[in-house]
């Protein structure tokens, strides 16, 4: 079987190998063959080791395909349904479950210990407790969710992932109100998809912040009323909101500068949501007058702050009534043994999302 491996974190490029097997498949589990996966940004951070990730590993979390074997004691599951992988799968029994914050329920990341796949030379860890960079995968049932027959692979496996969180920070976190102004700093998949989210709610306006041109001007496609380069940023704070600063203003870089500048771009009272995934070293300064005097409130977005499965449901119902476009947010295709041309288009900026096809 194919997979794509990181021998050791800090590398740049994955090697495609064909003696990779898949492993851990037993009652509860289920075996998936993998059809369509996306590059998201948390791959190329577990790659650098910004996101902590046991290597050697395949990488991927964002993917669909169909179940191919069902372990015992697995219901509502059969061999040939349609799926999308779910990486953060909730137990339901936890205090989180409970409390109804399933997103923060710590079960998933248990599997993140345990090797999915192996070759002669010994364990291989799947990213996030999957790995979907690879022709099948073994998780657990929970990690596998029934999409309906009119949701393609590709689109499936966007929703498992960056656009469920981007929506989700919008609409869950956030609260965007309509009416509101709203700034999104980092527009790839994720970021474009909390635009889509903030255009949804109503916000009157939305200020798009990108270093790359080409990330800006798909920005303006997706609802962004305005799209500017980071350094144009103070500017637009000025004249959109005569200096006193944007509502809400998304954080989707993950690092603790551009985290300062949103805080500093949200108004006194506004709400400054975190959805970048950052190091743990990378720490985040606020003195405690401007804590308390500004009054604003930081809400870290955790994939897309809500229940997942009712997250996909919901957005699933918004792409087929036309409400959001999934399919441009795809805007290169490759099939796995391209896998460092898709890493290449992403650490440039050049593409939203890329499609890996299986």
């Amino acid at each position: 079987m194919r997979a794509a491996v990181l021998h050791e974190t800090g590398q740049d490029k994955l090697e495609v190998l064909d003696d990779i097997e898949a492993v851990g498949f037993g009652p509860g589990k289920v075996k998936i063959r993998v059809r369509a996966t996306g590059l998201c940004h948390s791959d190329l951070s577990a790659m650098n080791g910004v996101l902590p990730q046991p290597a050697p590993f395949v990488p991927g979390h964002e993917g669909a395909g169909e179940i191919i074997d069902v372990g015992d004691g697995v219901n509502g599951l059969s061999q040939g349904d349609r799926v999308l992988l779910c990486w953060l799968p909730a137990c339901g029994v936890c205090p989180s479950c409970k409390r109804g914050q399933s997103q923060l329920c710590l079960a998933g990341f248990m599997n993140a210990g345990t090797p999915n796949f192996k070759r002669p030379g010994g364990d291989v860890f799947g990213f996030a407790g999957t790995g979907t960079f690879t022709e099948e995968v073994v998780v657990p049932a929970g990690c596998a969710v029934p999409i309906p027959a009119d949701v393609p692979f590709d689109i499936a496996a966007l929703i498992g992932c960056g656009v469920t969180t981007g929506l989700g920070a919008a609409i869950n976190t956030a609260d965007v109100a309509a009416g509101s102004s709203v700034a999104v700093i980092g527009c790839g998949g994720v970021g474009i998809s909390a635009i889509q989210g903030a255009r949804l709610r109503g916000a009157a306006q939305i200020i798009a912040v990108d270093p790359v041109a080409a990330r800006r001007e798909a920005a303006l496609r997706f609802g962004a009323t305005e799209a500017v380069s980071p350094d144009e940023l103070v500017d637009a704070k000025q004249r959109v909101t005569a200096g006193e600063g944007f509502d809400n203003v998304f954080e989707v870089v993950g690092k603790s500068a551009t985290a300062r500048t949103a805080y500093e771009t949200t108004r006194r009272g506004g709400t400054l949501c975190i959805v970048g995934a950052g190091a743990m070293d990378d720490h985040l300064q606020l003195n405690m007058f401007e804590l308390f005097f500004d009054e604003k409130r930081i809400l870290p977005s955790m994939y897309g702050g809500g229940d997942v499965l009712t997250s996909y449901e919901r957005t699933i119902a918004l792409w087929r009534a036309g409400r959001i476009d999934l399919e441009s947010l795809i805007t290169h295709r490759v099939k796995l043994a391209e896998i460092n041309e898709a890493l290449a288009q992403m650490r440039t900026g050049e593409a939203l999302r890329t499609c890996i096809e299986i």
